[in-house]
């Protein structure tokens, strides 16, 4: 079964109607100067709430951060709970060794013209990653941008992978794409934050449509 992340999650509300509806993770943005960010107490709220009342489905929670102090990121962990954290800057393998949680990192998928040479470099990265105890997240890399631009990169390039690697997928994942891209690449787990998004604010039918769209195709 696939894993589902719901991520850049900003109130409770929006948390529990993901819960509820089946999520596996539930994300809160720390990384200060982007949209999606929360404060502390903020997302202290937000995974208490699903944490104490939800009805069906517990979700695990996600802090996401961006090139910050490993004692911020820990002092987050412990206020907060948080049972997973996903790293979206340049830390270090290292650096990822000593957070206080389980620890995702984005690895941004850039394309050239050599898919051959494209594919080797990236399942090379990927064993590093895992290697190192964290789970690779991979993003489209885009220039001047942390993540969640909302936009795929060629998904042929990880065709098969899966096969010796685990990995969560996102970038540009709706909806409409979400069941193509698990039958395609068998992502351990998915991730969406702006494909469940209408005018920048998380929708609670998209949410719900995504979730259910990716349980159907996983199985």
């Amino acid at each position: 079964m696939t894993i589902v992340k719901i991520c850049g999650l900003k109130d409770s509300e929006n948390a529990m109607i993901a819960a509820d509806a089946g999520a596996d993770l539930i994300g809160v943005v720390f990384v200060e100067g982007v949209r999606r960010n929360v404060s502390l107490l903020q997302a202290e709220q937000i995974v208490s709430a699903f944490n104490t009342r939800a009805k069906v489905h517990m979700p695990k929670s996600v802090g996401l951060f961006a090139n910050q102090s490993l004692e911020f990121v820990n002092m987050a962990v412990d206020k907060c709970q948080l049972d997973y954290v996903q790293l979206c800057g340049e830390e270090t393998l290292d650096y990822c060794i000593h957070v206080e949680a389980q620890v995702i990192k984005q690895y941004k998928v850039n394309e050239s013209s050599n898919v051959q040479s494209d594919r080797a470099r990236i399942i090379r990265d990927l064993e590093q990653i895992c290697e190192s105890g964290c789970m690779p997240l991979l993003d489209r890399f885009e220039y001047g941008s942390l993540g969640g631009t909302g936009k795929t990169f060629d998904w042929t390039l990880i065709d098969g992978i899966s096969d010796q690697i685990d990995f969560m997928l996102a970038g540009g994942l709706t909806s409409d794409n979400v069941g193509l891209a698990i039958k395609s690449v068998a992502p351990w787990g998915v991730d969406v934050s702006t494909g469940v998004e209408t005018d920048q604010a998380k929708d609670p039918t998209k949410i719900i449509e995504f979730i259910n769209v990716a349980r159907g195709a996983s199985g």
